[in-house]
């Protein structure tokens, strides 16, 4: 991954408050839009953001990591400045999260390449197994709040 806060020097993203995480995630993913929901309910401080990877914003900041927006990899968490991907990600939105969302951190048993290994295969098998919901058409208030556009 590249040097945290790295994309305050790219041109091609745009300047964006930084000072909150924010969770980069396709909106059109119904395992997805479950995860929103989870980071909405186990945040309790209201601080994670939610950016779906379909904005022109998350598609900057997507690219500036390697990824495109059809990635499967392309779940990203960014606090301080620094990008995690995949399980790592969700691990990162446990910690921060506290409470049952430190649960996800015992991901950290698997080791490393079985947990990529299985990230990957749950993403890109994402849209056969659990389907497609528009996470942007989600009916509660407080979920929508926190969706970046």
């Amino acid at each position: 991954m590249a040097q945290p806060y790295s994309y305050r020097a790219d041109p091609k993203v745009p300047d964006f408050d930084d000072s909150q995480p924010i969770a980069f995630m396709d909106s059109n993913c119904a395992l997805c839009t479950f995860g929103a929901r989870a980071i909405h309910f186990m945040d309790k401080s209201g601080d994670i953001r939610i950016c779906p990877v379909q904005t022109s914003f998350g598609q900057a900041v997507l690219s500036h990591y390697g990824f495109q927006m059809d990635d499967p990899e392309s779940w990203l968490f960014l606090e301080d400045g620094q990008a995690h991907t995949g399980f790592d990600a969700m691990i990162h939105v446990g910690l921060r999260s506290g409470g049952w969302g430190r649960l996800l951190a015992a991901l950290k048993i698997l080791p490393r390449p079985l947990r990529d290994w299985l990230y990957i295969r749950i993403a890109r098998n994402r849209y056969s197994v659990f389907g497609r919901k528009d996470m942007c058409a989600v009916p509660d208030p407080g979920l929508r709040a926190r969706l970046m556009q």
